[in-house]
């Protein structure tokens, strides 16, 4: 099956050694973007991936494309124009010091793209499932417009459709909230992703009661948003919320539920005590999904399982993309977390 994304890759510049910004004198650089970390991680995993975007001609854009390339993502439908690659600044927090992102993003490419630049017809010519985020449609009006008209056209041809929530309160610039919007793409949607920050900031919609910041969260709280979800978005198959348990910075235990309409599932609780990165976190629970629901057909708590352990691999891995194995995984999946040497 293949597999598209869409939205924008960017260049980001992280300090290195928890360095703050005021104390950096050189940044890590490299790429990342949510669409484009599912992408990554899917075709890691051996699945035929594109992933669409705007980028504009320059060096800095083909560095990017060819990091895609080097993950074996397809690049093919990339449309050129613009004048600039969107920037993120990421400082990585420690104990009770929270990470920091500051985006650069404004003019970007993609933010400047226009209803009609992407010829979707082609684009899903062979495809079976779309994947989008929140974060696309925050960036412009015309990137919204452009995400809406992938989606519809997605659904016409009976390709599966699947969205991570995202809420990115920071982009959420160009005029009208994400609540205005979010609700007309969610509706056509198979696959919801979200987490608890998400669906209330949203959509209005809170679980009976968590207590996120002390760390501790109880999965089976988190089936009122599915029901509700699912109640709003009819034509949702099944939604899916990750439950991340913030101790602090370096600390968080981490799970996921998902919903069918019937049954809800529940995946074990990591403890990840040391994170070396969490940026992508999401991203690789998405990819780790959208590969179990494939790979394991007709065994939804198996792939809950999948994604849960992908995206605790990732959290040991610098940089946006989750660069580990379905063998990988499923060694964790198993119990195996001794971390022991591999001779």
């Amino acid at each position: 099956m293949k597999i598209i994304t869409f939205g924008e890759i960017m260049l980001r510049l992280a300090t290195p050694l928890h360095l703050r910004f005021t104390q950096a004198e050189s940044y890590c650089a490299s790429f990342g973007g949510g669409e484009a970390n599912v992408a990554v991680s899917l075709a890691n995993y051996g699945m035929d991936t594109e992933f669409v975007t705007r980028l504009p001609e320059n060096d800095i854009a083909e560095a990017a494309i060819a990091e895609l390339r080097r993950h074996k993502v397809g690049t093919s439908h990339i449309i050129r124009g613009g004048k600039r690659v969107g920037i993120y600044f990421l400082e990585t927090g420690s104990v009770a010091r929270p990470s920091k992102v500051i985006y650069d993003r404004a003019h970007s490419s993609i933010a400047e793209i226009e209803p009609g630049m992407i010829d979707w017809e082609k684009v899903f010519e062979g495809a079976g499932w779309f994947h989008w985020t929140g974060i696309t449609p925050a960036v412009s009006e015309g990137a919204a417009a452009e995400c809406l008209t992938a989606i519809l056209t997605a659904r016409k041809k009976g390709i599966t459709v699947s969205c991570d929530l995202n809420y990115r309160k920071n982009l959420w610039k160009w005029g009208k909230k994400a609540g205005e919007v979010m609700p007309g793409l969610v509706a056509e949607c198979d696959i919801i992703l979200g987490n608890e920050e998400d669906a209330e900031k949203v959509f209005g919609i809170k679980p009976d009661s968590a207590d996120v910041e002390g760390g501790r969260v109880n999965a089976s709280e988190y089936e009122s948003v599915c029901r509700q979800l699912m109640q709003r978005f009819p034509n949702a198959k099944k939604v899916i919320i990750t439950l991340r348990g913030s101790i602090n910075a370096d600390h968080n235990s981490w799970s996921g539920v998902l919903f069918d309409g019937t049954t809800l599932y529940e995946a074990p609780v990591y403890q990840i005590t040391h994170i070396v990165d969490r940026v992508g976190g999401g991203d690789s629970f998405m990819g780790g999904l959208i590969y179990g629901l494939n790979a394991y057909q007709g065994d939804d708590l198996k792939a809950l399982q999948f994604a849960v352990a992908a995206s605790c691999l990732k959290h040991t891995i610098h940089g946006d993309f989750n660069l580990v194995s379905v063998a990988e995984v499923e060694q964790l999946m198993k119990g195996d977390s001794s971390g022991r040497v591999v001779r």
